[in-house]
């Protein structure tokens, strides 16, 4: 992780928690594992404090915990530094849980994300007392929770393994991927008398059964909008819709992220799936020659392996990313550089190593403008030299040295991302500047919104509220 990431994170840890879990985690941050004893001798905290921090971080997935090795009763603790970025991203969480169940869902999500983790009971409770709509029932509730478990939006924690006394210096938790999403039992008058103050939390029978928001499930969802908006782009809406079909069908039968490529897909699979569930008559008539469209397309999403069945398919997730990836940098380098920089990234990806001489004829721009736009995307590490040196003639002359231009995708990839998140965390500094700055106007709005609700409320006339 890059030294931008990381004062990110802090940036977003501090912002979220404050500044006793922003030091816990920073500590963390720079070492792979650390025990109690070594986070309390970095912070200067006391072990209380640094110990409610780290119980912050593990009610939100942010640190995992497990027995070190030196020591099988003393616990060593991990940051999750690929987890925190997450935190930015609560709003989009909401916004397709709102999409999907309404604000019935929403709220679950909210009171779940604020949360960290909840059981099933404490967490309907609090939905139903927090609720704006009191006509909202706890079936309601309880049904929308159970249809997010069943598309894998929450998930259940893993469940605390009961031990002998000496096992309980460190935690041991159970995992049983096939119990991720089974269903819980929720007792619905219970729910009613807790809304109603006639009975209490405790009361629960599922109090060691926690519940989360499954963020991989989210980022499915996010990486399948990609790839459908970037079809819908490029070749039309009934495209993108029997691309969607497509993808559907490939969760059926193919794990979301341990796959570089789904397993095979048949034609006629993709037609009586889009038979049943589309009424778009215009992609039924001309199914066929939608596939081939995509099947042919540069970006490569879609690959036909076989004639079997009306034909055979899969979809090729490795290969449709890389593509979106150059596309972005692409983009990118247009911006800064212009078409012509962009023309000759182009042609050193597509030649894969390529000398000065032949890049400016390849390319066909002047030799001049050539070489400068090419050392300008060197220094900008959108694209590397590669040296080969060569022995002179029976290996007694002098060596010659060629200088190669060449692509490096992953480090252009890394290199685009570590902006990315210093401009966030820029973002987010001036953001708290700005707030500290001007904290006397922005109490004194809040104040003026509060007053001008409540003359709407009393119903005073538009004009009395203008002139306050």
């Amino acid at each position: 992780m890059s030294a931008d990431y990381a004062h990110l994170c802090s940036a977003i840890l501090e912002q979220c928690f404050g500044k006793v879990v922003q030091s816990v985690a920073d500590c963390l941050f720079s070492a792979t594992t650390r025990t109690l004893s070594q986070i309390v001798s970095s912070t200067n905290y006391s072990r209380k404090e640094a110990g409610l921090a780290l119980a912050v971080l593990i009610k939100f997935r942010l640190v995992s915990f497990e027995p070190s090795k030196n020591n099988l009763f003393l616990p060593e603790y991990a940051l999750k530094r690929g987890e925190v970025i997450c935190l930015l991203r609560y709003s989009r969480y909401i916004h397709i849980v709102q999409a999907r169940y309404g604000n019935v869902g929403s709220s679950i999500a909210e009171e779940l994300l604020n949360a960290g983790s909840e059981t099933a009971t404490g967490l309907l409770a609090k939905c139903l007392s927090d609720c704006e709509n009191k006509a909202e029932t706890p079936e309601a509730y309880r049904d929308t929770f159970i249809r997010m478990i069943t598309d894998h939006f929450i998930i259940k924690t893993p469940e605390l393994i009961a031990g002998s006394e000496q096992d309980e210096a460190v935690p041991k938790f159970l995992v049983n991927d096939c119990d991720f999403f089974l269903p819980p039992i929720i007792d619905l008058k219970l729910l009613a008398d807790i809304r109603k103050g006639e009975a209490k939390l405790s009361d629960a029978k599922d109090g060691s059964t926690a519940w989360s928001l499954n963020y991989d499930r989210f980022h499915q969802e996010f990486r399948d909008d990609i790839m459908i908006s970037a079809i819908e782009r490029k070749l039309g809406e009934n495209a993108a819709e029997c691309f969607r079909y497509i993808l559907n069908i490939m969760y059926n039968s193919t794990d979301p992220w341990l796959r570089k490529a789904s397993n095979q897909i048949t034609f006629v699979e993709i037609k009586q799936t889009i038979e049943k569930k589309s009424n778009n008559l215009d992609l039924m008539k001309h199914l066929d020659q939608y596939i081939s469209i995509i099947v042919d397309d540069s970006l490569g999403f879609l690959r036909k392996i076989g004639d079997m069945g009306g034909g055979l398919f899969v979809v090729d997730m490795e290969n449709a990313f890389e593509s979106l990836a150059f596309a972005c940098i692409e983009s990118v380098i247009t911006e800064r550089f212009g078409s012509k920089a962009t023309r000759i990234f182009r042609v050193i990806r597509s030649k894969k190593y390529i000398e000065q001489e032949d890049l400016q004829k390849e390319a066909m721009i002047p030799a001049k403008e050539a070489k400068s736009l090419a050392y300008n995307l060197f220094q900008e590490q959108f694209i590397h030299v590669k040296v080969i040196k060569k022995a002179g003639s029976g290996g007694t002359g002098p060596a010659k040295t060629f200088y190669l231009f060449q692509i490096k995708g992953k480090d252009t990839v890394r290199m685009l991302l570590d902006v990315c998140y210093k401009a966030l965390y820029n973002t987010i500094r001036r953001s708290n500047f700005e707030k500290q700055e001007h904290k006397g106007l922005i109490e004194k709005s809040q104040r003026l919104d509060s007053i001008v609700e409540a003359m709407k409320e009393r119903g005073e006339s538009d004009d009395y509220i203008a002139e306050v």
